[in-house]
This record gives C-alpha cells, sequence and structure tokens, in this order.
C-alpha cells in the first residue's frame, strides 16, 4: 500500500510539472503566456491563409522601456481578449526583421505594428509624433 501511494504522489508531482510546463508559451517571452504567438515567418503565413490581420511586437531583452512595458502588457485582459482578433507575433533581439518596411516611422523599441493579412504594414497607425531618438527616419 505503501509503494503504491508513494507511485501516485510521483505520478502527481510528473503530471502536474509536465502540465505546467506545456502550457508555458516559449514564444510569450513573459509578453502573455495565454496569447497565442507566433514567429514571424509562420505568423506571416497563417496571417495570408485566415486573412486575419496581424500585430507584429518589436523588443529587446536589455531594453528598459521593453522591460517597463512587459508585465503591463502581459496582465492586460483587454488585450488577451483583443489578441483574438489577430495573428499575435512576438520578435526580441536578433528576430527582429530587417527589412525597412518595418520601421515605418522609426527603429525605436518597443514597437507595435499592425499589418493586413497580406503582410503589408498598416503605415497609417503610427506613431504619428515620431520618436526623436529614432535611428532612422
Amino acid at each position: 500500500v505503501r509503494t503504491s501511494a508513494m507511485f501516485f504522489f510521483a505520478m502527481l508531482v510528473l503530471s502536474s510539472l509536465l502540465a505546467s510546463s506545456s502550457a508555458d508559451n516559449p514564444l510569450s517571452k513573459g509578453w502573455g503566456d495565454e496569447i497565442a504567438w507566433r514567429s514571424l515567418d509562420d505568423g506571416l503565413a497563417e496571417a495570408k491563409e485566415s486573412e486575419k490581420p496581424l500585430m507584429l511586437l518589436i523588443h529587446k531583452s536589455w531594453c528598459g522601456a521593453c522591460k517597463a512595458l512587459k508585465p503591463q502588457f502581459a496582465d492586460s485582459s483587454e488585450i488577451r481578449k483583443l489578441s483574438e482578433h489577430f495573428i499575435m507575433v512576438n520578435v526580441q533581439d536578433d528576430e527582429e526583421p530587417k527589412d525597412p518596411k518595418y520601421s515605418p516611422d522609426g527603429s525605436y523599441i518597443p514597437r507595435i505594428l499592425f499589418l493586413g493579412s497580406n503582410g503589408e504594414v498598416k503605415r497609417n497607425i503610427n506613431n504619428a509624433a515620431n520618436n526623436p531618438r529614432s535611428e532612422e527616419r
């Protein structure tokens, strides 16, 4: 009886560990595990196939503003609900796309862009005031 109780306990602990690790979304990078994040390539393909718009989050691991925004973004129930209407893409550090179309109003970070299902950046949704510290204009 004691052996079977220990086995049951071990299986219970193991199953809870497996469940918690599979619930984490490695593509979230801390920006909201409940959001269905995609890589950029997968997101662009899915947006085209589903005809849904795409939201692209570009950030850096070393960026103070990114670190400040991350918990607010991750904890927002409104963002979580709205994310269901978009293909959500999260790129960090070297994953940032190099194409200048992904910097329509500067290369500041964090940067959130909206793309049509065709993969084109919605240039009318931008930082109209421009960021004076952006690297590119």
